[in-house]
């Protein structure tokens, strides 16, 4: 599967079903640029049973506001639309597996 880009217009909805896992990112944030790989490798593992998304915290902050993020990177699991576990920072790729139990 391919990363998907996370709007105002389509988070609630991509995160409301299966297993999700949200990185709140910004273009200028040295440290998410430092996730991005990890991301494309948690993706490759995860062969589709865990979809992979970004959110740009410019471009969506009530998103981000609602679900706390005060630093980035910050990545959320989600299981069918609710909260599993959070993390802050660059976190390895072990560290993602980790996330949803």
């Amino acid at each position: 599967m391919s990363i998907m880009h996370l709007t105002k217009d389509n988070f609630d909805s991509i995160t409301s079903s299966g297993l999700v896992l949200v990185d709140f990112w910004a273009t200028w944030c040295g440290p998410c640029r430092m996730q991005a790989p990890i991301l494309e490798e948690f993706d490759k593992q995860m062969e589709g049973r865990v979809q992979v998304c970004k959110l740009d915290v410019d471009e969506v902050p009530a998103i981000a506001q609602r679900f706390g993020v005060m630093s980035i990177p910050t990545l959320i699991a989600f299981k069918d639309g609710k909260q599993l576990s959070k993390e802050v920072g660059v976190t390895s790729c072990e560290e993602l597996m980790t996330m949803f139990g």
